[in-house]
């Protein structure tokens, strides 16, 4: 009897038990596919621009480039995913065929390919090296297919889409397994097109087939995403400089989005009735070209830039495409791997160590009072579990209560997407010394958010929702404290003489000497713009308060103040003509083509001075013009009696854009004249970044 009483009550305790059972919320909205939570995953990855555009230092060739053209000398791929897999990227994704239409594989398709170039006598495969170096180093592969072709004959007619057609299958089939189809949004205009050298245009909503492409994509890679302006796996974030919108949603109207959409602008942000899951991928080039210029060697993203850029997108709900131009040998420039490893060093030291883990968690409200779904699920490290609040709850906190006072800066966050995107406002707070302080307060959050704020040492960090889509799901909260940002300090001077010192963290001391000293914590602490009128070396060093860490000496040379200059002659009118002497070589102005005086610059330079040289800082835009190659400097005392006291050549100045000095005998000038003898290609045009002169030997 006693054990038929334990038979019986069986199904009553599984009945209570089923009872206890808390649904998870309802999806709401649009939810990713598998193969976008994938995508999702992996955050950071590598694109790698090299195709013809790097042996013709342009962006994008004509298609009448011959195939002779393509011959790197040290090509390995092995090379470009070890420097990507050391920088913590999961995969690289490919320009296989660009605008011009040089294919790096041997395609059936067209003659215009590697199978014609020098490089390993024509039987070389640059996507099947790579598809072999990215197994050899576990990361992900992804190719780039221009639609566009300015090389193909049949560009604009029915044959070519079938021609695009097969080059697409090729890719997709005879390389393994792809992450990302990349598409590029430029489509139609001038171009070789067989030798007929003419404008064609395309409507680029239905000419290449799309509804087919896709398709093709799906059944030969099923687990590929597919990226174009309007995706339809994931979206270009409307601009090519590395950044989301604060507000951020991965849904959107796809529906209205096609390659080349001009509404580009809410590609930024998403749209927050959107119907379909379309996230953002945010790309930016590591240079300012896509392409490898020599001439930009010295332009390669400094460590603040590339660390903004981080939290920027990935911290923004995005993912992060950094581009990476292969030079001309066949490797990532060794410019380009010093950046990329301090980027990677930086922010493992952001992350170092995670605080909000092991201690305890509490929320105002916990869906069904069920621990499947309390406020511990979101400091558990499992992204598969989430804190989630009833339905029809779309405000509630979340609190972690430090075991200790403990300094936060930074704070992670995840909703479960799985379920679809919904906050849509929040604010992060602290209980400081008893007092509750708002630290910031933001819109969406998505599949990642990341918030940097001024450290405070805290009892208690809490997380407000203060509206959302639906009940709350936060897979994530996580919270760090990043030391000090210590990178060597810029030193700038504007045209009125006020040196500004400009370092990315305002939680770092910077000291300062004017006398020739080396700077240090006893030095002159800097507080903000001064003036140096006269010739002078600056010396700066910026210090962690915290444990006294401390940077190499930077140190800066500034000669006269330009505040007195003036351009002479017909250009003394032009209001733009002070570009070239505001102290700032990211400026510049240029001749106009048809000027008589489109060679020379004369300029009063205030009041005499013995000068020993001067300087010229070339055109720093990314698609450089007018850049003088020869010379000829002259001075005067009065505007009319003239002496030439320097001529020569700037060399190779225009592979290499940085200052040009020049110094000379010294000798007594009120103005000075740079007269450019020859320019760079035979411009017509003449540009000035910057002009400058010294006074004493440089």
């Amino acid at each position: 009897m006693i054990r038929k009483a334990h038979i019986l009550t069986l199904p009553l305790v599984l009945l209570f038990v089923a009872c206890q059972t808390v649904e998870p919320p309802k999806a709401v909205g649009p939810t990713p596919s598998q193969r976008q939570m994938d995508w999702h995953e992996l955050q950071y990855y590598a694109f790698v621009h090299f195709n013809m555009n790097t042996f013709t230092d342009m962006e994008w060739g004509t298609g009448g480039e011959s195939p002779a053209l393509f011959n790197p000398t040290q090509l390995d791929t092995r090379q470009w995913a070890k420097v990507a897999k050391d920088a913590g990227m999961k995969g690289i994704i490919l320009t296989a065929k660009h605008h011009d239409g040089f294919c790096l594989w041997p395609t059936k398709t067209t003659e215009h390919s590697v199978k014609n170039s020098p490089w390993k006598d024509g039987k070389g495969d640059v996507v099947q090296e790579l598809a072999d170096a990215c197994k050899e180093h576990g990361l992900k592969l992804g190719l780039y297919l221009s639609p566009w072709d300015r090389n193909n004959e049949h560009y604009g007619k029915p044959e070519y889409v079938k021609i695009f057609h097969e080059q697409l299958r090729e890719l997709l089939t005879n390389y393994g397994e792809l992450f990302e189809v990349w598409f590029d949004g430029a489509n139609g205009g001038s171009g070789y097109y067989g030798g007929a050298n003419e404008t064609r245009k395309i409507d680029n909503k239905t000419y290449y087939e799309w509804e087919k492409t896709t398709e093709m994509i799906r059944e030969l890679q099923p687990n590929a995403v597919i990226f174009s302006d309007g995706g339809p796996d994931i979206r270009w974030v409307g601009n090519e400089e590395g950044w989301a919108n604060e507000t951020n949603w991965s849904v959107m109207r796809r529906d209205e989005i096609h390659p080349g959409w001009p509404r580009y602008v809410e590609l930024r942000s998403g749209h927050e009735d959107g119907t379909h899951w379309l996230p953002a991928e945010v790309n930016t080039s590591i240079r300012p070209g896509w392409y490898y210029h020599p001439g930009e060697d010295h332009q390669v993203k400094t460590l603040p830039r590339l660390v903004q850029t981080y939290y920027e997108s990935i911290g923004r709900n995005g993912n992060f495409l950094l581009n990476l131009p292969v030079d001309d040998r066949g490797l990532v420039h060794e410019n380009d791997v010093q950046q990329l490893m301090a980027l990677k060093a930086q922010i493992d030291t952001d992350f170092a160590q995670e605080l909000a883990q092991g201690n305890t968690a509490s929320a105002s409200n916990v869906r069904g009072n069920s621990s499947t779904f309390n406020a511990e699920k979101a400091i558990d490290g499992d992204f598969e579990t989430y804190w989630a609040t009833d339905d029809g709850t779309t405000q509630a906190s979340i609190t972690i209560s430090l075991d200790k006072p403990t300094k936060v800066n930074r704070i992670l966050l995840q909703e479960y997407i799985p379920l679809g995107q919904r906050i849509k406002k929040f604010t992060v707070s602290a209980e400081v010394d008893g007092t509750w302080l708002v630290l910031d307060e933001q819109t969406t959050v998505g599949y990642k958010r990341i918030l940097r704020f001024e450290t405070v040492t805290a009892t208690q960090i809490k997380v407000d929702i203060l509206d959302a889509k639906g009940p709350i799901t936060l897979s994530t909260l996580e919270l760090y404290n990043a030391p000090p940002f210590l990178v060597d300090p810029k030193i700038t001077r504007n045209r009125d003489g006020m040196i500004s010192i400009e370092i990315p963290d305002d939680e770092v001391d910077v000291y300062v000497t004017t006398d020739g000293k080396e700077p240090t914590t006893t030095s002159k602490k800097y507080d903000g713009p001064f003036s140096v009128l006269t010739p002078t070396n600056v010396k700066v060093i910026a210090v962690n308060p915290n444990n006294g860490q401390q940077t190499q000496t930077v140190s800066q040379y500034f000669d006269l103040a330009k505040k007195d200059w003036k351009v002479v002659g017909a250009l003394q009118n032009d209001t733009d003509v002070v570009k070239l002497m505001d102290d700032d070589p990211n400026t510049f102005w240029a001749t106009d083509e048809n000027s008589s005086n489109s060679n020379e610059i004369t300029i009063d330079l205030g009041a005499s001075h013995t000068i020993t040289g001067f300087s010229y800082w070339p055109i720093q835009e990314r698609y450089p013009f007018g850049i003088i190659t020869k010379y000829e400097f002259w001075v005067s005392q009065d505007n009319r009696t003239w002496k030439s006291v320097s001529e020569g050549e700037f060399s190779n100045v225009a592979n290499n854009r940085i200052e040009q000095k020049i110094n000379f005998n010294p000798t007594l000038a009120r103005y000075i004249k740079l007269n450019a003898l020859e320019k760079h290609n035979g411009d017509t045009r003449t540009s000035f970044a910057e002009i400058g002169v010294f006074t004493t030997n440089q």
